[in-house]
């Protein structure tokens, strides 16, 4: 164990941080997201839910100031009942928290958000239970 990191960090989660560099992206994706079928890089969270270890992430990992949408979310999918996902307000208070502006994230379509998925540095596959739960984060520069 380390001082100052978060025991939802895991050895591995910690080492793809580090050797992801400026524009990368690392999605975390729900209990129902296809990670291991889109990931270049699989890192296992099971049992953690997203906005614990966001926040975790986010003291470790500067979001990139260089582009408008540092952070995606799949929209909801059209023609499903599902509301506006409650999670999602979760993910804007976080990301105040950690600096950000809410009108920094992108919505993306389910499948345009997979393709984007299929090139980012790495996945990681949480126990999340929420629907709409998964998001993507471009690495920044620490100045």
């Amino acid at each position: 164990m380390l001082k100052g990191i978060s025991n939802l960090i895991s050895p591995e989660l910690l080492k793809i941080l580090m050797e992801m560099g400026h524009g990368d992206e690392i999605v975390l994706g729900d209990g129902n997201f296809p990670a291991a079928a889109c990931a270049r890089r699989l890192v296992r969270a099971d049992g953690h839910a997203i906005p614990a270890l966001l926040d975790a992430v986010l003291e470790l990992f500067p979001l990139d100031e260089y582009v408008d949408n540092p952070v995606a979310l799949m929209a909801v999918v059209p023609g499903d009942n599902s509301p506006t996902p409650e999670i999602w307000q979760t993910y804007e208070k976080l990301l105040s928290k950690h600096g950000q502006k809410p009108n920094q994230i992108e919505y993306m379509d389910r499948f345009d958000f997979y393709q984007r998925t299929k090139n980012a540095f790495a996945v990681v596959a949480t126990g999340e239970s929420a629907i709409y739960a998964n998001i993507l984060l471009k690495k920044g520069v620490i100045k």
